[in-house]
């Protein structure tokens, strides 16, 4: 008799996702946006880090960050990336890849203005992925910053903006303890998605 599936047959992949990272906001004990995210060089030096995602829809997959950080370099250079959700709770996994373009201006002011004025002081103090001669400098910096906008909002710096990854990859992996694990790929093809399933 054949098992009956993990991960159901879909058209589409997006419903799949916020399912998935709805049962993860539940199950996984911290962080369930954490997602990594591979960059590369245009000679094809791959790096590797954990960001947060931020929003998710039809369009993508939304981070923030620094502009001028190690990423956002090679973003500039390459806008090809990938990402990975892993739950170990849920023993699920989500891979997607595409493109990564800014996301518009008004957007990133609206993020902005709702993350907390002590993360919005550490992005003005921080010079993301630059030497740093010593903790006290980075501490100094914020204290230069506090006092800049003290009484008054802070302002978004330029360089501190998000990116959407647009899938045209996106695949959907869920753990089987004999090792024949289940996995569910939807690919982008004439504006619609096409699906197949792979071996583990």
């Amino acid at each position: 008799m054949t098992a009956p599936l993990l991960i159901p047959d879909a058209t589409e992949p997006y419903g799949l996702f916020r399912a998935w990272f709805a049962d993860a906001k539940e199950s996984e004990p911290d962080l369930a946006e954490a997602m990594s995210l591979a960059t590369a060089t245009p000679d094809g030096k791959p790096s590797l880090r954990l960001v947060l995602l931020k929003d998710a829809g039809e369009d993508g997959f939304v981070f923030y960050t620094n502009a001028e950080s190690r990423k956002g370099r090679e973003i500039s250079a390459n806008p090809f990336a990938a990402l990975c959700f892993h739950w170990k709770s849920l023993r699920r996994q989500v891979r997607a890849e595409g493109r990564l373009a800014e996301v518009p201006y008004a957007e990133a002011d609206a993020y902005w203005a709702s993350r907390p004025r002590a993360s919005q002081i550490a992005a003005w103090a921080s010079e993301q992925s630059q030497v740093l001669a010593s903790r006290g400098v980075l501490e100094m910096r914020v204290k230069e910053f506090e006092a800049r906008f003290e009484g008054a909002p802070v302002p978004r710096p330029v360089q501190w903006t998000g990116f959407r990854l647009t899938p045209t990859v996106i695949e959907f992996w869920h753990d089987v303890r004999n090792r024949l694990h289940e996995r569910l790929v939807f690919h982008r093809s004439n504006g619609g998605w096409r699906t197949e399933r792979l071996y583990p």
